[in-house]
């Protein structure tokens, strides 16, 4: 299949990082550019939804290096197959599939061969090492893209594709037990996804988080209680995880651990964790593990779960002309639930 020819002199709009820095002063920077074109094995999505994720967000204000100039950002897009490069079999045109954070691995070094492919010391992202889908089409290799189903709306499936992914395998590093008690700090696009995960198999969830609108939301959900980050549950944690990127919640979510208690921390960036004091956080055996990417099987077990439990994906939709402004939006806590990008 071969649909890739005929956009060579069409432009597209697009937001690219510029400058990295703080987000108040514009690091992205709206440009128009080619179409892009699939390379071997790529596969072309004219893009129906973006989600804004605060991986793009770290990456725009520098707290994430970047791996080259210039990068689209985006990597939980959802849109419809319109080409396909040499010998990309996998998916028709038209099919709609979503594009996710894990993009590349080598499938032969030691954590590959193990089954820990988001380990893999040459691995590519979305939106960091590749232009994402802050745009209105986007590329990836169809090794790693996931089939999506034709009728649900894609500004709720978007999400899913990273904030839903990596809150359940941070869910599953928290090792929480059979109807276990969960701690969640943090409650934004990814945890609101992870805690009904949570509910689903029985578990009863406290969140800690320091906006009103998002306690209102983890109570709607069905969390058992909702506090400010830093105030107790009312009741010991078998498991916990910190969605928040910042370090000084590490103590409070160790010190709500009872004993042999596990904590995730989920976010690909975290401030400097405050010293702890190993009697008071660590002893009784509680650990700390954290989480980095995903493999392909959770997107796949995480899309079959959602899809079973019938997953409710909130979010506040922006259209791609306003992609400054979701950012902004993010950074200042004013998204209720996960931010979408709309092309149309």
């Amino acid at each position: 299949m071969d649909g890739a020819r005929g956009s060579e002199s069409r432009t597209e709009r697009a937001w690219i990082v510029e400058t990295p820095g703080p987000v108040a002063r514009g690091p992205l920077r709206a440009v128009r550019r080619p179409v892009p074109e699939p390379g071997p094995g790529e596969v072309r999505v004219r893009v129906e939804a973006c989600g804004v994720c605060r991986t793009d967000l770290h990456l725009a204000e520098g707290d994430l290096a970047p791996h080259r100039p210039g990068t689209v950002p985006g990597h939980e897009v959802v849109g419809r197959v319109d080409a396909a490069g040499a010998n990309a079999t996998r998916f028709a045109l038209g099919d709609r599939i979503g594009i996710a954070w894990l993009r590349h691995t080598c499938g032969e070094c030691k954590y590959c061969a193990a089954g820990h492919e988001n380990l893999c010391p040459n691995s590519a992202y979305t939106g960091w090492d590749a232009d994402g889908g802050f745009a209105e089409h986007a590329v990836a290799p169809e090794e790693f893209a996931y089939p999506l189903p034709n009728g649900t709306d894609p500004e709720h499936l978007a999400p899913l594709l990273c904030a839903g992914i990596i809150g359940y395998r941070a869910l599953e590093r928290a090792e929480l037990p059979p109807g276990g008690r969960l701690g969640i700090y943090g409650f934004g696009a990814s945890a609101h996804l992870a805690a009904q995960v949570a509910l689903a198999r029985g578990a009863t969830v406290h969140v800690m988080t320091r906006a009103e609108p998002a306690r209102r939301l983890a109570l709607a959900l069905g969390a058992a209680s909702a506090q400010g980050t830093y105030e107790p549950p009312p009741e010991r944690l078998d498991s916990a995880i910190v969605f928040a990127p910042v370090g000084d919640v590490v103590p409070a979510a160790l010190e709500a651990l009872d004993r042999a208690g596990t904590l995730a921390l989920a976010g690909i960036h975290l401030t400097d964790v405050p010293v702890l004091n190993y009697q008071r956080h660590l002893f009784y055996e509680r650990q700390i593990r954290s989480v980095t990417a995903n493999t392909r099987r959770d997107g796949t077990e995480f899309l079959r779960t959602a899809a079973d439990i019938g997953l409710e994906v909130t979010t506040t939709p922006y259209p791609l002309d306003r992609a400054d402004r979701a950012l902004a939006d993010l950074a200042a806590d004013r998204v209720h639930g996960a931010a979408v990008l709309l092309p149309d």
